[in-house]
């Protein structure tokens, strides 16, 4: 007599019908199906299943629903491997954007047009950017569905997003960046500009600076982590995405010398405070917490920004004002893209590109000069 099956073991069968039908037994002796035409079809989806298990991945049948898979795919691969705020993202795009409209559709039948209908009503009411985001979310986790073999393509590469207008950058002038300076002098977050304007770095890295960061007798500032708001969550800090991300940067005098300044006034707030949290923040609010992106934009940027008589561009305009002015000064490329943190000198040439011409320009003047000889 057969001894009863353990987890992980299959059966491959023909049914009545015609089609072939594999099996597999998982832990709690609950049994999953998958169906196909041919033997080999559904002998390829018991191999992928066993995989899975072997993997300690989620298996399911060919009968689960799309809003299932993506529930599961949340809770067991995504909000273990990804940053608190990612895993909140790709929650609010799957849950709030595709499992309503698609979640009920079985998930080895889930086609191209479906996702171009979707797509399509969603860019009724949201920004392309944002559809894009569903779209590279939902493509992530049929990605995974594929590599298990719950389903026989990833869709998503049969469909295109709507396309992404890159956003118009402002960039301040030399005389602006200096009027900006000036106007922010005296300023609480005066350390802030400053940094931005001469660094260039992002918005969260500049609000996630430590004093543990900041190396005053090397004039030398580490960039190792950034902060951004989720919803629910409040203010939550991570690393940088990318192994540039985390970078060591040369500090101007100038910077040097505002950060001590911020430090003093710093030490001021504290004793004047109430209560204070001691979270070695350099920018903080009243009681020593990271100050949230929004209340920069509206208390600080925008006010500061009319009291300089200045356009009012995005704070990250600021970034873009620091990485056009040192390549207009002739700083190698090469350099700017460490400072910036960008994984490759491509990236920062192809976002600068409009600084190029003035580059080729004092280039060849200098080449012109080197081969004149003067009469």
């Amino acid at each position: 007599m057969a001894g009863k099956r353990g987890n992980a073991e299959g059966t491959i069968y023909k049914r009545t019908d015609g089609r072939w039908c594999a099996a597999v037994t998982l832990d709690g002796g609950k049994r999953r199906a998958f169906y196909g035409a041919t033997r080999g079809a559904v002998q390829d989806k018991l191999r992928a299943a066993k995989r899975a298990i072997d993997d300690g991945l989620p298996v399911s049948s060919d009968r689960q629903k799309v809003g299932h898979f993506l529930t599961r795919w949340l809770a067991e691969v995504a909000q273990p491997t990804v940053r608190p705020s990612t895993y909140t993202r790709y929650r609010e795009l799957l849950t709030g954007h595709v499992v309503p409209a698609l979640g009920h559709l079985p998930l080895a039948k889930l086609g191209p047009q479906d996702l171009n209908a979707l797509y399509g009503k969603l860019a009724q009411r949201l920004a392309p950017r944002t559809v894009g985001h569903v779209h590279r979310v939902l493509h992530r986790a049929l990605r995974d569905a594929l590599h298990w073999g719950l389903v026989a393509r990833n869709v998503c590469d049969a469909v295109s997003p709507p396309k992404v207008a890159r956003a118009e950058m402002q960039v301040l002038g030399p005389e602006q960046a200096r009027a900006l300076i000036a106007a922010a002098a005296g300023d609480p977050l005066e350390a802030v500009y400053t940094l931005a304007i001469l660094t260039g770095l992002r918005q969260g890295e500049l609000l996630a600076l430590k004093w543990r960061d900041f190396d005053a007798g090397a004039e030398r500032l580490t960039v190792c982590r950034s902060v951004r708001w989720v919803t629910g969550l409040g203010s939550v800090e991570g690393e940088p995405k990318t192994r540039s991300g985390r970078r060591s940067v040369l500090l101007a005098p100038l910077v040097v010398a505002a950060l001590r300044r911020h430090r003093t006034q710093q030490t001021e707030q504290r004793l004047r405070a109430i209560a204070w949290e001691d979270n070695d923040l350099i920018f903080t609010n009243e009681i020593g917490r990271h100050i949230e992106a929004s209340n920069l934009l509206r208390r600080s940027f925008r006010p500061l920004l009319e009291r300089a008589d200045l356009p009012r561009i995005r704070f990250h305009d600021l970034r873009h004002t620091a990485a056009t002015l040192l390549l207009g000064q002739g700083v190698h490329a090469k350099i700017v893209s460490e400072m910036l943190g960008h994984s490759n000198i491509a990236i920062t040439m192809d976002l600068y590109s409009h600084v190029t011409p003035t580059m080729q320009a004092d280039a060849a003047a200098k080449m012109e000069a080197l081969f004149t000889v003067a009469v």
